[in-house]
């Protein structure tokens, strides 16, 4: 797995891309098997709920490193299996979503360039979110390393 990752690409957005040693259907499945998912991206047990298609809602609470529970909610923008996924996150206080993108290609030797993008409001929640997608990325490397599956 490479760990590069390019931080701010100007404005208040953000594109992290890393290469992981994982074929695309792999990281496609660990982002949206329920299961998979919570294990990777730190939710509480059970609290996953994934319906992935356009217009189809999620939801998940997430658990910090300190114990704080964090329940999130959202539905798919677009979904282009194996390939796409935006995602609007329900933001209190906002009109509209929040809303990321996930891309994925398939690289030489089953590996998978991951690119997982956001513009955000302000630059204080740039690096919020910024460091929540780091996270997760971080999460779902080690888990198709072989750190989480068995």
């Amino acid at each position: 797995m490479s760990t590069e990752q390019t931080g701010t690409t100007g404005g208040f957005s953000y594109a992290l891309r890393r290469t992981l040693d994982a074929p695309v259907a792999d990281v496609w499945r660990a982002w949206t098997t329920p299961e998979q998912y919570g294990r990777w991206a730190g939710a509480a047990p059970g609290s996953v709920e994934l319906d992935v298609r356009p217009g189809g809602a999620w939801k998940s609470t997430m658990v910090a490193p300190d114990g704080q529970a964090f329940p999130l909610t959202g539905s798919y923008v677009e979904v282009v299996e194996n390939r796409r996924m935006v995602i609007g996150t329900d933001a209190p206080g906002k009109a509209s979503p929040a809303i990321m993108t996930v891309e994925l290609d398939e690289l030489d030797g089953g590996r998978t360039e991951i690119v997982v993008s956001q513009t955000c409001d302000t630059a204080e929640e740039r690096a919020m979110t910024e460091q929540g997608s780091t996270m997760l990325l971080d999460g779902l490397s080690g888990f198709l390393s072989g750190e989480a599956r068995s």
